[in-house]
């Protein structure tokens, strides 16, 4: 794949104020300060770029831009090249200016473009010229020039300029033009210590008028906007972080990188743009640099000594050499990397096969042998690539153990994969290590690390692997494991059967693991079978307690908890208890889990403050033991984020599940973006939003909250766009794709139904009797099954907290606001404001400030139509306060519908209308007949014919469809 160009100019905005202002282009004081300005930069940076929008805002102000290029030509550079484009650009554009010069001063002529080619008479001709001359000539054109309007001169690439070429800018920067102004650029990683332009710089720099702008890379969020410009669709933040941490914010390596194919090696253009700084070391550098490049990222002075046999000075000097040619970098703690770590990649990616097996070899030596200080990750990683497949499998073990201890599981969980890997594959068995218990390690690793699909997979594969002359320990094991591990994810698979095998094949085994297993299996029963959890529990405990299992009693105390306990015990004061046992115990997972239930009970009880304190509490104790994406930790961090979004902190819950620069698994990353884009799209209106949707519906599958939580904002999105049918679909489509990963009636469905009903509803106004009649049908089957979860849901005290009766309650209102505007079995007045102050006192109670806005809307609008305009009024300001303080648009735009909104200023059209005629009025426009309108509005029929007839005569209309006609024009409608 090509690579890709942008033209926007990224993260550049005060590079370019500075240029601009210093050189007076758009000066903001007292014109410009200085009259050259010295841009340095690495390659790619983004140097063109930069000069390119300054010559623009240049052409804006109405100066003249002139350009010339150096170009590197080795040893055979033609003198004066730039400055001989830039008299061939003014020949081109001020042929007269040109030619009064040239007359002036004919040794100029010996400069022009077309002079410069290869033939006998000019052979000897650049030697010939005076260089006296030659710089007050070109002196004077550039003076000449700048009589018409100030002139910006651009010399790009210095670090190839010949050394006449660097006289003439001494000369021009000695002696500055009357409007001219110069920039000159170069590259600052070709500056090496004996580079002529670097001793030329630093005397520049001592003159007065010569200031100097250094391109520092870009900042990481500044390499975000530069990908998203280059691909707008939308990449996963695993796909960013890869991107941004190997470019380095080099603008030409973000470009490469998006460009091409993934293959998880340099792009070739690259690859060979990065190579050429090789092309200027001797043979011994380029050796020791092949040798730090099969290294890795860093490697100590005394590893590469081990590795290389080179004598101690020959070491130092081609180290020496390569620091010198800003390849290799020095750094803290006598260690050595590669400047930009992609060249690093592209000479690690150069080296032939057999190469590189020999290095990794020579490393492995040196490590394994204890020549050189490392640790057991680098040792796996030579030992892999050398094809040692011993040396790495017990590398790899102990490195995922070190890993562990310090808080690492996803590096743990790596380790481990390749240590299984390699087993599988090696030719020679590694007696000293269990392979079972590796997988296990290897699956703890995996859930801890948030990876949980990836330890159901490995378990899953392990035991179809399995003889089947296997012991019923080996396999109840690895089901324990396995129905841990599902628990903890979205599965078709059921969790509850596979820890049911694994106790009954564990009954006969070990105390340790039939603890275990029965502690899962009542993991697995929970609440939906509170007794068998119970009697399985309070089993797993004794076990636990007789052999001194102190991780697992802690974990049952937990889960015992929860258990409806008997004599009245608050859940909450258990699981407190619990976490503070754990952490006495200095045992975080348990500890987490403890807390995780605790801020669920707050929770759903409506205690969003509570619940988001402990909320804040996990992810504070999990960034201590590196499990910040453990799966409790990680779930806590999206609830938080739920909490902050029903107390309409908006802006806080999005910016709390912003991962940017983080690495998140990929089932939370796309959690956390589907709630995003609710809060975005769904709550805020924003109109941009097919692409985030359509590519969240990819991921549906893997989690039922984020197929929940997108197709809330995708409903929420059809109801803006007053599309009932579209709603439905996405309501249709959620389901499908819940109910195999959890069960029928899952509680959200009801939001879900309401949400559709109240769309149907918002419809009905303007649809004709057909229409509304045909939407009957799909009515009737949502409420049927808002009720069958009502229904199933009856049995569980416990999960129909105050959100719930919130739901509850707005299904009602809801279905009673679709009978009334599709007058089908129509309610009255009363019954209907009853629904909704039912709704709006039940949203009230659970604190949903969205919630409870979007009730007060409709509420305002039911007020309005059974005439009490006060109290409308009343509950629409309380709905606007909140809808503008969370930038909820669609809210408002519902408000502005329904006619609650100030009143236009005296002389409008608007003014000519009461409220209530301009109610009939837009009823009138959507084809209903008097009768519809005195059952809607709760009025008499006679009355509706008064008003109607009033609004005839205001706006001077023969017919209903003229007023109609009439309306739309004045913009009443």
């Amino acid at each position: 794949m090509p690579s890709l160009r942008t033209t926007d100019l990224i993260g550049r905005d005060a590079e370019l104020e500075e240029l601009s202002s210093q050189l007076g282009i758009r000066a903001s004081g007292a014109g410009r300060t200085v009259h050259a300005m010295l841009v340095g930069g690495d390659a790619g940076v983004g140097k063109t770029r930069l000069l390119m929008a300054l010559r623009d805002q240049a052409l804006e102000a109405g100066w003249q831009v002139v350009a010339g290029h150096c170009l590197d030509l080795a040893d055979s550079s033609l003198p004066y090249l730039p400055f001989s484009e830039v008299l061939g650009r003014v020949m081109a554009d001020l042929p007269d200016v040109a030619t009064r010069v040239l007359e002036q001063h004919p040794t100029l002529a010996r400069l022009q473009p077309g002079r410069r080619i290869r033939s006998s008479e000019t052979a000897s001709g650049d030697q010939a010229l005076d260089r006296g001359n030659v710089y007050d000539a070109f002196g004077d054109l550039l003076a000449a020039v700048a009589e018409q309007a100030p002139v910006l001169v651009v010399v790009e690439d210095a670090h190839w300029a010949d050394e006449s070429t660097r006289d003439m800018l001494s000369f021009l920067f000695s002696r500055p033009v009357p409007g001219v102004s110069l920039v000159v650029s170069y590259r600052a990683d070709d500056l090496h210590r004996r580079h002529p332009l670097r001793r030329q710089v630093a005397e520049w720099m001592r003159l007065r008028g010569v200031d100097r702008l250094q391109l520092d890379p870009l900042a990481d969020d500044d390499v975000r906007q530069l990908v998203r410009a280059l691909r707008p669709g939308t990449l996963s933040e695993a796909e960013y972080v890869s991107i941004v941490d190997r470019a380095e914010g080099n603008p030409f390596f973000v470009e490469e990188l998006v460009g091409a194919a993934w293959t998880g090696q340099v792009p070739g253009e690259l690859a060979d743009v990065l190579l050429v700084h090789l092309d200027r070391l001797d043979e011994v550098t380029r050796r020791v640099v092949r040798i730090v490049s099969v290294a890795g990222r860093q490697v100590s002075h005394g590893l590469l000594a081990a590795v290389s046999d080179l004598a101690p000075h020959e070491l130092e000097a081609a180290l020496r050499t390569a620091v010198e040619a800003n390849v290799l970098a020095a750094s803290r703690g006598d260690t050595y990397a590669f400047r930009h770590a992609l060249l690093g990649e592209a000479v690690y990616d150069d080296l032939l096969p057999g190469e590189r097996v020999r290095l990794h070899a020579d490393f492995v030596s040196a490590l394994g042998e204890g020549r050189a200080v490392g640790t057991a990750a680098e040792l796996a990683q030579h030992a892999r690539r050398a094809d040692d497949r011993p040396v790495a499998i017990r590398a790899a073990v102990e490195a995922g153990e070190e890993a562990l201890a310090v808080g690492g599981p996803s590096e743990a969980a790596t380790h481990f994969l390749d240590a299984l890997e390699l087993i599988d594959t090696s030719r020679t068995q590694v007696t000293d290590l269990d392979p079972l218990t590796l997988v296990r390690r290897c699956a703890e690793a995996l859930v801890a690390a948030g990876r949980v699909p990836k330890a159901v997979k490995v378990l899953r594969s392990r035991l179809a692997a399995m003889p089947a002359d296997a012991s019923d320990v080996d396999r109840g094991q690895l089901l324990t494991a396995l129905a841990s591990a599902l628990l903890l994810t979205d599965t078709t698979e059921s969790p509850r059967e596979t820890a049911a095998g694994a106790v009954e094949l564990l009954r006969g085994g070990p105390p340790k693991l039939l603890a275990r297993a029965l502690f899962v299996h009542a993991e697995t029963l929970g609440n939906w079978h509170a007794d068998e959890a119970r009697a399985a529990a309070l089993e797993a405990l004794e076990l636990a307690e007789r052999n001194d299992l102190t991780s697992l009693a802690v974990e049952l105390h937990t889960t015992l908890a929860g258990l409806d306990p008997t004599g009245g015990e608050d859940p909450g004061v258990g699981w407190r208890a619990a976490a503070d046992r754990a952490r006495a115990a200095g045992l975080l997972e348990p500890e987490l889990r403890a807390l995780y239930f605790l801020g669920r009970l707050h929770h759903d009880r409506g205690d969003l403050d509570a619940a988001g304190e402990v909320y804040r509490e996990v992810l504070a104790r999990s960034e201590l033991g590196g499990l910040a994406w453990s799966p409790y930790p990680a779930e806590a961090r999206l609830l938080l984020a739920v909490a902050l979004t029903h107390q309409g902190r908006l802006g806080k819950a999005w910016w709390t599940l912003d991962v940017s620069g983080q690495d998140p698994p990929m089932v939370y990353e796309w959690m956390y973006f589907a709630h995003q884009v609710f809060i975005q799209f769904g709550l805020r209106g924003d109109p941009h939003s097919d692409n985030a949707l359509a590519r969240l519906r990819e991921h549906w599958g893997d989690d039922g909250l984020t197929a929940i939580t997108a197709g809330t904002a995708e409903i929420l999105r059809a109801a803006a766009a007053d599309d009932p049918a579209a709603a439905l679909k996405v309501y249709d489509d959620v389901v499908a794709a819940v109910v195999p990963l959890w069960h029928e009636w899952f509680q959200a469905r009801l939001r879900l139904a309401t949400l559709v009903v109240g769309t149907f509803a918002t419809a009905a106004r303007h649809q004709s009797a057909e229409e509304r009649e045909t939407a009957r049908a799909d009515v009737e089957r949502l409420m049927a099954d808002g009720a069958r979860v009502i229904d199933f849901y009856s049995r569980y005290d416990a999960s129909r907290g105050p959100e719930y009766r919130m739901w509850v309650a707005r299904r009602s209102a809801e279905h009673l606001r679709w009978r009334w505007l599709a007058q089908v079995d129509p309610p009255s007045s009363d019954d209907l404001v009853q629904g909704w102050r039912a709704a709006e006192e039940a949203a009230s109670a659970y604190g949903s400030v969205p919630e409870l806005a979007q009730v007060r809307v409709r509420l305002a609008g039911v007020l309005r139509a059974a005439g009490d305009a006060a109290a409308a009024r009343q509950v629409a300001d309380l709905a606007r306060e909140a809808a503008h303080a969370m930038k909820a648009a669609p809210l408002l735009a519902e408000l502005l519908a329904q006619g609650s909104a100030p009143a236009p200023a005296t002389g409008t059209p608007a003014s000519v209308l009461t409220p209530r005629e301009g109610e009939i009025l837009a009823l009138v426009a959507e084809g209903r007949s008097n009768g519809e309108i005195g059952k809607q509005l709760f009025i008499s029929t006679k009355t509706v014919s008064v008003h109607v007839s009033n609004i005839l005569a205001k706006l001077d209309a023969a017919s209903r469809t003229e007023a109609a006609a009439v309306a739309r024009r004045r913009g009443l409608l």
